[in-house]
């Protein structure tokens, strides 16, 4: 920050103090004017006099000042040029401003046509900002240059009594936002939807938290072995649900050790399987038959007060079965992890920019030079191959690597990365990378798992505490940390859609049990923007993932940037085109979102059109044929550019997935031009 937005901030508050208050204000505090003449002359004789001591004082304060004013220059500087902030869609709608109005987004260039189309909608959009936060910036600057002046306490009062009285029209409007923000609380991401929950329900007269439907406290465990795709253990988990049992589930095709285990003990793998402490229940069939005779509440009542024993299978292990951990050392990480060691590593200017943990690409020569015995030119080969493997880059991205007075960072040294990625928490592994496709595949069959677990049979509702407490959920994030530095550029668009909506809703799930739902838009800006993860080298974020790479780098809702720029590297990754039907496969932990479940590359199509479906039957498009009204989920609104050029067209994209006398009908009333349309609020409660 330089010394004339300081002087600003410095001259507004003059010219209030200044300035004689008016008649209604005076009236209105109660203030004569012999009262207000007598505050002035009192600070005028002050300020004389404390003109005269600052005066001795800038002299010889003045060159310290100075320095501290660059400190706090370079630095701000240094945020603004490596903080861009990516654009976000946080569920705000902006008056007067379209929610995408391009259609033509097939090319990752701008196109000048259509950014200078824009410009009076960024008009519009500019002044319904500025217009909303004026009033909020208007008092900090002044709480500012009141705490920078040293004006009498009685001046301050005033001020004081001022803003108040002129701010309660303003306090009104900011209450609903200042409670949203106070209701934030990461630690209870359960709490906040409940507590909504039971504020809507306790209108209806309704109490939604009764101690019948809490889970029985035992000393006891319960083990349920399971597999995928099994009926009888979907029914099992149920079962014991209905009976407020809690259970550990081990699925043994995550962890194919446990067969032996249970074969050892019933003679046969078969699942389900349940276990009270060491006690074999036995299958689905002798679960019911136990129950129907009243023998299980006998045994559960054993099952409270007893411990298990040492006999008793166990809870997953941590590691169990899992090859995360697994594979050949790679050399160059090894030799990274040395480069680390014996460079200077720090802060550096450039082309009249600071930037922080940085190191010279010549002094990265001379060690490579002399740690691989190489000539000076061999060393800059190895150097790009190291920065063709995602281990450094450069600060600008001007080039992969060379010799010089360049500077060059490490992955996990980038401010992005040590700030806000969630899946380098100890650095860069030293593993070599494995294929894509192989982590793509562990990471689809994992998600398969939890989902089948944690999730409802509809995918509507997601148990978020026990995937926080569950092995599957630590083995995820063993997988996430594969991905730092893969190769994605290559894969084809099938595992490109699949991979991407998996780790999407993966993604969520983890930002969600990590930041805990957001409460308003401001911790969802936060959410979609600010948790991210490292892929091939690269920063996403959910935002970037949905708008960047599936939506083949369109600008988000209500939003006037792309995601990726020209020159950014991960528009290489990004789709050639939007793929309109993701929308109903993304998850972002909402009631109003579609159902959660996993998706395969070789029938990515097929699922994601069967996704479609489910979500507009749904609910998400509601005909009215009576009343010739048609009643939107407003994802079809927000992202109506990625279904056709206007509302019709965007209608009859999605009359395709209704059934067939509905889409019928819908195409009649369309035809007939008597269509009105109404959106749906929708509803930004966690999906649990």
């Amino acid at each position: 920050m330089d010394e004339k937005p300081v002087g600003h901030i410095d001259g507004i508050h003059k010219e209030d103090q200044g300035k004689p208050l008016e008649v209604e204000e005076m009236h209105s505090l109660n203030i004569s004017k012999d009262d207000v003449n007598k505050l002035e002359e009192g600070n005028k004789e002050d300020k004389d006099d404390k003109h005269v001591e600052q005066g001795d004082r800038m002299n010889k304060d003045g060159d310290l000042d100075s320095k501290a004013q660059e400190e706090v220059n370079e630095t701000t500087r240094e945020d603004l040029a490596e903080e861009e902030q990516e654009p976000v869609f946080d569920g705000t709608e902006v008056p007067g401003m379209q929610a995408n109005r391009s259609s033509s987004t097939r090319s990752l260039d701008p196109d000048p046509e259509e950014e200078g189309s824009v410009w009076p909608e960024k008009a519009v959009a500019l002044k319904n900002f500025v217009k909303e936060k004026g009033a909020a910036v208007t008092s900090v600057l002044r709480r500012l240059s009141l705490k920078r002046d040293g004006v009498e306490q009685a001046n301050v009062d005033v001020d004081k009594d001022t803003s108040d009285s002129a701010k309660l029209g303003e306090q009104a409007a900011m209450s609903p936002r200042t409670a949203e923000r106070s209701a934030w609380n990461p630690l209870n991401y359960i709490k906040v939807s409940r507590d909504t929950d039971s504020e809507s329900k306790a209108e209806q007269g309704k109490n939604i938290i009764e101690e019948s439907l809490l889970p029985i406290a035992t000393k006891g465990r319960i083990i349920l072995y399971t597999r995928l795709g099994c009926r009888d253990c979907r029914e099992a988990r149920l079962f014991l649900q209905r009976k407020r049992l809690r259970y550990v589930e081990i699925n043994i095709d995550v962890y194919p050790s446990r067969k032996l285990e249970i074969e050892k003990v019933s003679g046969s793998c078969a699942v389900p399987k349940v276990f009270l402490n060491e006690v074999l229940i036995g299958g689905l069939s002798e679960l019911k038959g136990l129950d129907e005779s009243g023998k299980l509440d006998e045994k559960i009542d054993f099952f409270i007060s007893e411990a298990p024993s040492p006999e008793a299978p166990l809870p997953p292990l941590p590691g169990e079965d899992d090859v995360s951990d697994n594979g050949p050392v790679d050399e160059l990480a090894v030799i990274v992890q040395k480069m680390k060691a014996t460079i200077v590593v720090k802060d550096r200017l450039y082309k009249m920019r600071r930037f922080t943990n940085c190191f010279l690409g010549s002094e990265a020569v001379d060690f490579l030079s002399e740690d691989q015995y190489l000539e000076r030119e061999e060393a800059v080969e190895f150097g790009q191959k190291l920065a063709s493997e995602h281990f450094f880059r450069h600060v600008l991205d001007e080039n992969l690597f060379e010799d010089g007075d360049h500077l060059y960072r490490f992955l996990d040294h980038d401010p992005t990365v040590s700030s806000q990625c969630h899946n380098i928490p100890r650095g860069i592994i030293e593993l070599k990378p494995k294929p894509i496709a192989e982590i793509a595949s562990r990471l689809r069959f994992l998600s398969y798992a939890i989902f089948e677990a944690y999730a409802s049979e509809d995918g509507r509702h997601v148990d978020y505490r026990s995937i926080h407490g569950s092995e599957e959920f630590a083995r995820y994030l063993r997988i996430v940390q594969e991905l730092q530095r893969v190769k994605v550029q290559d894969m084809p668009r099938e595992e490109k859609l699949a991979f991407f909506i998996n780790l999407y809703n993966m993604m969520a799930i983890h930002a969600i049990l990590a930041w805990g739902h957001p409460a308003g838009p401001l911790e969802r800006r936060k959410l979609f923007g600010d948790f991210k993860y490292v892929v091939g080298g690269c920063t996403y974020s959910l935002s970037s993932i949905q708008n960047g790479i599936l939506r083949g780098n369109q600008r988000p809702p209500y939003n006037l940037m792309k995601p990726f720029g020209v020159k950014d590297k991960r528009s290489q990754v990004a789709l050639p085109y939007p793929e309109p039907l993701i929308h109903f496969a993304l998850v972002c932990g909402t009631r109003s979102g579609p159902a959660l479940q996993c998706y395969s590359p070789g029938n990515i199509d097929k699922e994601l059109m069967d996704a479609a479906r489910d979500f507009l039957r749904a609910g998400g498009l509601i005909v009215d044929l009576s009343g010739k009204v048609a009643y939107a989920s407003k994802i079809l609104k927000w992202y109506s550019v990625d279904f056709g050029k206007n509302e019709v067209e965007v209608l009859k994209h999605a009359s395709n997935y209704l059934e067939p006398t509905d889409s019928e009908a819908l195409l009649e009333i369309i035809a007939d031009a008597q269509l009105k349309v109404i959106y749906q609020p929708y509803d930004w409660r966690l999906n649990c």
